[in-house]
């Protein structure tokens, strides 16, 4: 298996403490447990994370969620934030599953010391956003999302905002708009891991370009070639294209591996053969868990506990331990903490 497409930037591997049982925990770069309505998931998220040791978790709120509904082809903005909504609806979701994790006795990732615990098998959470619509209230806000906690934010998602462009709707920018390329540079000097999911080709490049430490791609799957996207087909619209995802790869990125059933297979053990396909063209380095779970209808990865049965599988499939420490949790814990140490240095 391939070790990394870029090993002039992929440095410092450290070796991760086994649990208890001798396994090692588990880390995802994107799952849900929130949406519109009173109450989370039916399973609590501390429950959840124990049924397979998950120790590193990207809780992400969806900062667009009022105004998208489901629609042709896929979800659709069904309505625009007015001036403040978008804020005020993180706030709320923010203060909300900040009260779950107290409750369930879950930490929050604030800290590489606390990535440190994470990766000793702490059950951590990292506060994530995903679509930046709050943004569109000014650059501040990004400040203020730090102070909050959250420190891996998705730029775009579903509903159009001053960022920049993504894959299921016509481009109007040509990729980031100059604020795009302001919240880039903004987050990297706070410490808030950028995420381009969603985006479109041309933002990928640019973000590439501006961005001083690696980024993430932390949910779908790579195309096996650069097939022209369709918005009749919507998974064809969610795949990351080769090219860009050895981009990514390039400058030190991670691409993380949904669970889409219609995508990766309807089985634990066609997800992780898919992941093992995606290191081999991506390097070891380069790829990780990104189930977006509880957000995906019949997905074969509910749990952890299922995600517990990939890694089994995966070391049946003879993936040796360092291989297997940096996919199943190292890689995520990696480029946030070169995030978050990017701004120390910056200060």
């Amino acid at each position: 298996m391939l070790t990394g497409l870029a090993t002039g930037v992929v440095a410092g591997f450290r070796p991760i403490p086994a649990c208890a049982d001798g396994s090692l925990p588990i880390g995802d770069m994107h799952a849900h447990h929130f949406f519109v309505g009173p109450k989370p998931s039916l399973v609590p998220l501390g429950q959840n994370m124990a049924s397979g040791r998950a120790s590193l978790v990207s809780l992400s709120l969806i900062g667009d969620m009022p105004w998208i509904r489901p629609g042709a082809g896929g979800l659709r903005q069904s309505a625009t934030p007015q001036p403040g909504d978008a804020s005020k609806w993180l706030e709320a979701e923010l203060a909300r599953v900040k009260s779950h994790i107290a409750e369930q006795g879950l930490k929050i990732v604030y800290t590489p010391t606390d990535l440190d615990r994470a990766l000793a098998g702490e059950p951590h959470v990292v506060l994530s956003v995903e679509g930046a619509s709050f943004l569109d209230d000014g650059i501040a806000g990004l400040k203020r999302a730090h102070d909050a906690g959250i420190r891996h934010i998705q730029l775009v998602h579903y509903v159009r905002n001053s960022i920049g462009d993504f894959q299921t709707e016509a481009s109007q920018h040509g990729g980031l708009t100059a604020f795009g390329r302001e919240v880039i540079q903004e987050c990297n000097r706070l410490g808030i891991l950028v995420d381009l999911a969603h985006s479109t080709a041309s933002a990928v490049r640019q973000a590439l370009e501006i961005s001083r430490v690696p980024v993430v791609w932390s949910h779908s799957s790579v195309a096996r070639n650069n097939v022209p996207r369709r918005k009749s087909a919507p998974l064809q619209t969610r795949r990351l294209a080769i090219d860009e995802a050895r981009a990514i790869a390039f400058k030190g990125g991670v691409i993380g591996l949904w669970a889409l059933r219609s995508d990766v297979g309807a089985t634990v053990e066609a997800y992780a053969d898919r992941l093992i396909e995606m290191a081999a063209w991506l390097g070891d380095d380069h790829v990780a868990f990104g189930t977006d779970m509880n957000a995906l209808s019949g997905s074969p990865i509910s749990t952890y506990a299922d995600l517990r049965r990939a890694v089994r599988y995966m070391e049946k499939r003879g993936m040796d331990r360092i291989q297997l420490q940096k996919i199943v949790i190292g890689n995520y814990a990696r480029v946030l903490r070169l995030a978050m140490e990017a701004a120390e240095h910056h200060r």
